[in-house]
């Protein structure tokens, strides 16, 4: 310890710092380049905890700019099996050390290094251990993290077993262990990589657990113009609602209805519309404002030549009735169980989870 300067030395002038904070600063600067875990300094001061956090930071930041400097020279000189098992050598010692900030970042970034380089194989298995680090490291979710998943996993071949291992386990993670079905914004966030894909039915159910009414309506024209029929026109977006609104989401459905018929070009301007099944989407959601059973039994009897369309319309309506007018449910084996259960019974399912 550094012996204490006296208040009426010459070092010390009785405001703001020492004069030998100078020396103090190079002598921090040496502790960080010389690796030692300074904590103390001249002047009798100490270093507060911030500041050794701070320069145990950049120790560790550091470390992991130069390994990966000398992976990204294994990979680009095609040692790709070398490379990847040091990748899960480094792995596991900053694992063992509780280091899992650095190694979710080392496989991330050897994950994209794999991918730029087609190494699918290696890129999905480091992509794994990014999830194994949030997992084991009970990491919180935040958007960043969910940016970086849905990166890896846009990358990743469209067709690989791994790519739907890789989103059941991060939709389980966002989750934190709620048992819901995913996080909304990762929802929403693999819902636009497949949309980019063309993948519009897998889009279109990764919409549906998100809260993008508009990014859902946006896809649902372009899935409408370019896979399906002019007179059903009608059907991709009443689907889309009554989904939503059993899964309780009021205000997705009102966004995606209003925003789906106004942008399609099909679709002359309204309401009133045209095509019935429109106009009763449309008295659907005015309905569920108001909560009066009584409308919401006329319409369903009045609309019924319109919903006849599709079977699954008047499943869904009654899953609405319940949630909305307080209908009891139907004694059916269909109907019990948990309320999460009757859901997911009318809803369409992906073959990601």
């Amino acid at each position: 310890m550094f012996p204490q300067s006296p208040t009426n030395s010459p070092q010390h002038t009785g405001y703001g710092k020492p004069r030998g904070s100078v020396e103090l600063k190079a002598f921090r600067v040496r502790c960080v380049n010389s690796r030692t875990e300074c904590c103390c300094c001249c002047g009798g001061t100490t270093m507060s905890e911030q500041e050794s956090l701070r320069c145990s930071s950049a120790r560790n930041r550091g470390g992991v700019q130069r390994v990966e400097g000398k992976l990204r020279a294994s990979v680009e000189k095609g040692d790709y099996y070398e490379a990847h098992q040091m990748y899960r050598t480094l792995f596991f010692r900053y694992m063992s050390q509780a280091k899992h900030a650095e190694a979710r970042e080392l496989m991330y970034n050897g994950a994209l290094l794999f991918f730029s380089y087609n190494q699918q194989n290696s890129a999905a298995d480091l992509s794994m251990l990014v999830l194994e680090v949030l997992e084991k490291s009970e990491t919180k979710v935040e958007d960043d993290i969910l940016e970086s998943l849905a990166k890896l996993f846009g990358q990743m071949d469209q067709n690989s077993p791994e790519r739907v291992a890789f989103v059941s386990r991060a939709l389980k993670w966002s989750t934190g262990g709620s048992g819901k079905l995913g996080h909304p914004k990762l929802h929403q966030l693999l819902a636009v990589t497949l949309w980019k894909e063309q993948n519009y039915s897998e889009s279109r159910y990764h919409f549906l657990h998100s809260s993008d009414g508009e990014g859902c309506a946006q896809m649902l024209v372009e899935y409408s113009a370019s896979r399906g029929f002019r007179s059903e026109v009608d059907m991709f977006v009443a689907q889309a609602v009554l989904q939503f609104l059993c899964l309780k989401n009021k205000n997705s459905a009102s966004v995606v209805f209003s925003t789906y018929t106004e942008k399609h070009p099909s679709i002359e301007k309204g309401p009133p519309f045209v095509q019935p099944l429109l106009n009763f989407i449309w008295f659907l959601l005015l309905a569920v404002d108001g909560g009066k059973l009584t409308v919401f039994t006329v319409l369903c009897e009045q609309y019924q030549p319109s919903l006849k369309r599709d079977p699954m319309y008047n499943e869904y309506l009654d899953r609405i009735g319940q949630l909305f007018f307080g209908v009891p449910p139907k004694q059916s084996p269909s109907y019990g169980g948990l309320l999460g259960e009757k859901v997911s019974s009318v809803l369409p399912s992906s073959h990601y989870l």
